[in-house]
């Protein structure tokens, strides 16, 4: 979001940048926003034509990389233009249309990552039953969804912002929060009420899945767990449901859902391992999932919590910031859609080798 609300005598006095700087920017921003398009488009590319990859789970992770590949094509382009040339050329109608653009696509890949998250919980704490609701339909209804709340959140600034045509044309082109209700409303909506929710989320991921697998240690489930094996593994393939044949899913959450299927397992393999080796399994998957966990949330809000905290206390006038600082914070979210790419495939073996089939048709090509 390429929003800044330091005042104009502040961002007039900022000192112009040398030729090097200039250069060396550019490259760097250059470079990002070149992985960024590649990688969304791998992605994209991955699910399009990939049948294994074709499950409600996917699209959600199709339609953010989407959502990531815009905010490369529309937004970063007009930003490193922006920032290289200290000022705005391209004239009043064209910095309306980037500064909606721009908002409505970074709100709506951090709301993704909410439905994201929301979709799992649901996949773990209830698989049978909506293993049976968890469909294209259902996706397509969440995407749609949050396109919609993106679009509420960021248009409001067109109906009090000015459209008179400017003679001469701006010189600047960001978004001034003079309203300090909409700034609170569009912060909120846009990253601290979802963060919560995925916060809350991933914490009952995580309980939920570790729950499921101390349930798989103890004797009582053992010895009832022979008895339906077999039904377990044809609801397993009627239903969909996180089951052994399907551990290759969309998640990085992987090893929550084996924890969930080894509930389902036949015990005879099982039941010839030791206590001690299942008990060091389990506490392997665990930290795995941790891991995992720890690296989604943590690039989320590294990316995006310093730019909206900046936000708040600016918009709320407690602080002001140069351009340098806004542009450093605002990039700083845009990496996110560089990153989101990397880490909801990179823990799956399904996007691993369509990716690599990929590779090999383009140097077949």
């Amino acid at each position: 979001m390429n929003i800044t609300n330091c005042t104009a005598e502040a961002c007039v006095a900022a000192r112009p940048k040398t030729i090097t700087e200039k250069m060396l920017i550019s490259m760097t921003l250059v470079i990002i926003t070149t992985l960024t398009m590649l990688l969304n488009l791998a992605v994209i590319m991955a699910i399009c034509t990939t049948k294994k990859l074709h499950q409600p789970a996917n699209y959600l992770i199709c339609s953010l990389a989407v959502t990531d590949l815009l905010v490369a094509v529309l937004v970063m382009p007009l930003s490193i233009m922006y920032i290289v040339m200290d000022s705005w050329k391209l004239g009043y109608f064209i910095c309306e249309v980037w500064l909606s653009v721009d908002m409505t696509c970074c709100t709506c890949s951090i709301l993704h990552l909410c439905v994201i998250a929301l979709d799992r919980y649901w996949a773990i704490t209830n698989a049978i039953e909506y293993a049976r609701k968890r469909t294209a339909k259902r996706a397509g209804l969440m995407i749609l969804t949050v396109w919609t709340i993106s679009i509420f959140i960021s248009m409001p600034p067109l109906f009090w912002r000015s459209h008179r045509q400017l003679s001469p044309p701006p010189s600047e082109c960001t978004i001034q929060h003079d309203h300090v209700i909409y700034t609170i409303y569009s912060t909120l909506g846009a990253f601290y009420i979802p963060l919560t929710l995925i916060l809350i989320l991933y914490y009952r991921i995580y309980h939920a899945a570790k729950s499921l697998y101390q349930k798989r240690g103890s004797s009582r489930h053992l010895s009832n767990r022979s008895t339906d094996s077999q039904n377990s593994f044809a609801s397993c393939k009627l239903t969909q449901t996180f089951c052994v044949s399907d551990f290759s899913t969309s998640d990085p959450t992987t090893e929550f859902e084996k924890i969930h299927n080894s509930i389902r397992i036949p015990s005879f393999d099982n039941d010839l391992d030791h206590p001690g080796e299942r008990q060091q399994i389990s506490s392997t998957r665990e930290r795995k999932a941790a891991r995992i966990l720890g690296l989604i949330l943590g690039a989320f809000i590294l990316s995006w919590l310093p730019f909206f905290i900046k936000e708040l206390i600016v918009g709320l006038s407690i602080y002001t910031v140069s351009s340098e600082v806004a542009d450093f914070l605002t990039w700083l979210g845009y990496v996110n859609s560089l990153i989101n790419p990397l880490l909801y495939t990179s823990f799956n073996e399904d996007f691993k080798l369509a990716f690599k089939k990929l590779i090999k048709c383009r140097e077949h090509a």
